[in-house]
């Protein structure tokens, strides 16, 4: 593939990808780190392979339904894959369970560093619970905020939802995440 075509803008790929299947490589390549963290993430690393081949073997199949009047590559990908996430909830819940009862041990290091990762390894069986609490449509908006680190627009776009339910969903999940942290620090 030529320098010109891996340097294609963002709207100039997503208005040609539709009609010239060889561009999908650079959407492959372009956007498979950012989709597999964000499955890999909501799932497990093996689920996260698979589920993101499967996202990109469905952009491709579908990449004739793409509308670029509508937006761009990136939130369309994340939005397949949150739907194939949600395919895969079952999953997600015992991946979620599994963390809340045997969190892993940090990894050694930097004393900063250690310190850091124990403090996290702590809040994550925590974190965990108080996720799994939340509705599908409130985890997804939190996830593809934190782990895709989509703006409002794009998760409105990659969920098909206003960007006001973007904001009223996601202040309802921080208010939740932040009960339900609080609660624990008293209680824990």
């Amino acid at each position: 593939m030529s320098a010109a075509v891996e340097e294609l803008g963002e709207a100039e790929l997503a208005a040609r990808v539709r009609s010239e299947p060889d561009l999908f490589t650079v959407v492959y390549d372009r956007y498979h780190r950012d989709i597999y963290q964000y499955v890999a993430g909501r799932l497990d690393v093996h689920a996260g392979e698979d589920v993101t081949a499967e996202v990109f073997l469905t952009a491709f199949a579908r990449r004739h339904r793409f509308d670029p009047e509508r937006g761009t590559l990136r939130p369309w990908l994340f939005g397949i894959a949150t739907n194939l996430v949600a395919r895969h909830r079952r999953t997600e819940a015992r991946h979620y369970r599994a963390l809340t009862a045997a969190p892993e041990l940090p990894a050694g290091g930097h004393e900063d560093r250690v310190v850091t990762s124990v403090a996290a390894q702590h809040m994550q069986p925590k974190l965990a619970a108080a996720l799994r609490r939340l509705s599908r449509g409130e985890r997804d908006v939190v996830l593809l905020l934190a782990l895709a680190q989509l703006t409002h627009q794009e998760i409105a776009q990659a969920l098909g939802i206003s960007y006001g339910t973007v904001g009223s969903r996601l202040s309802r999940a921080r208010k939740k995440l932040t009960d339900a942290l609080d609660r624990e620090a008293l209680h824990g």
